[in-house]
């Protein structure tokens, strides 16, 4: 049986990563959640570059992606992944805090597929985690272009 594809988390902060690890984990999915901690590590995640060269040959099924991050913000990587052939086809979804207008409609505009607001409470946080993962993961298809 084929390894589910994994799903790559874009996140700099400690907290909300250990919080999404625990929803997923309680979400009882089976896909791998692989971690990055800014812009241009996600970048180098999807582009197979840096720390990422031998990485198993496979875009993830969904990105998890943080707006404010160091190095390279979330706006800046949609944008990237969305004007590059081999990534536009993957599912974006921003994990953000930011409830501005402004982030919600650049995003869309950029070509984002979701915008979540972290909610603050740990029981709103876990759910919401789960049903984004019931979605993305359970029910959206995907097509392997790997």
């Amino acid at each position: 049986m084929k390894k589910p594809p994994p799903i790559l988390l874009a996140e700099d902060n400690e907290n909300d990563i250990e919080l999404t690890l625990k929803a997923f984990e309680e979400s009882q999915i089976a896909n791998r959640i692989d971690v990055v901690k800014n812009g241009q590590e996600a970048l180098d995640y999807l582009n197979y570059n840096g720390n990422y060269v031998l990485r198993p040959k496979e875009n993830p099924m969904v990105i998890l992606l943080d707006l404010k991050m160091p190095k390279i913000d979330g706006l800046d990587v949609l944008k990237i992944i969305k004007a590059d052939p081999n990534l536009k086809v993957i599912p974006v979804v921003m994990l953000t805090s930011s409830a501005l207008e402004t982030d919600l409609v650049k995003s869309y505009h950029l070509g984002v597929n979701g915008y979540v607001v972290k909610p603050i409470n740990f029981v709103e946080f876990v759910g919401a985690i789960k049903k984004l993962s019931a979605f993305w993961v359970l029910l959206n298809k995907t097509v392997d272009y790997g």
